[in-house]
């Protein structure tokens, strides 16, 4: 039984771990763009554009309103779709990756909005490019504020994914809630509940770790 129960833990883990990654990278490459654009279009820069900002801005901000287990059940048809079903693992891994995009987005845009105006103000005034000033003054300048983003975002993940196992998903939400709450089984469910505290500890100490390394 105990035996069992380890390798219950371990394979949930994993997959807890495998959701909350792979829901992080695209968050990462298709939030960071959005924040980008959302931070270039704002009044006073150099690609300002009132109406691409709103429509950036209305996005992310609906998707970061709706409460997560809304959105898992609201887009199961699309999950279905991009990965024929709407439980498991890889079905986790479709709303996480939804809800974490908006919401990297709207704090990295914080991090790209608090970097030094007069530095991109210079790097125009030496006749810099936008592209330039994106990819070597206004990007290089919020690496610190980026990493401490990505921290804050897989903490997020992590504990989204707990909640992922409540309408179906896997890892050790779902075991906290299959084999720990439905079949009271108070051990198991507190297995699943320090794992998960650890994971969130080890992210974040990892994440403050990379933050101080980059700062400047």
């Amino acid at each position: 039984m105990f035996l069992e129960t380890l390798n219950t833990l371990a394979e949930s883990t994993l997959a807890t771990i495998y959701m909350v990654l792979v829901a992080g990278v695209c968050a990462f490459i298709i939030g960071l763009p959005i924040a980008v654009g959302l931070t270039v279009t704002a009044k006073g820069m150099f690609y300002e554009n009132k109406i691409i900002h709103k429509t950036l801005s209305s996005i992310v901000t609906v998707g970061r309103s709706v409460p997560f287990v809304i959105l898992m059940v609201a887009i199961i048809p699309f999950t279905r779709f991009i990965v024929g079903s709407s439980i498991g693992t890889a079905a986790a891994m479709v709303p996480l990756s939804v809800a974490a995009i908006p919401f990297f987005a709207r704090i990295v845009e914080g991090k790209l909005a608090s970097v030094n105006k007069g530095l991109i103000e210079a790097a125009q005034a030496m006749g810099s490019s936008p592209l330039q000033i994106i990819f070597k003054v206004l990007l290089p300048e919020a690496v610190p504020g980026i990493a401490n983003a990505v921290t804050i975002l897989f903490v997020s993940l992590t504990e989204y994914s707990a909640m992922a196992g409540a309408v179906g998903g896997s890892g050790l939400g779902n075991m906290a809630i299959q084999y720990g709450y439905y079949q009271f089984d108070t051990p198991v469910m507190l297995q699943a509940l320090v794992t998960l505290v650890a994971l969130v500890l080890i992210i974040q100490f990892t994440g403050d770790f990379i933050t101080k390394k980059v700062s400047h």
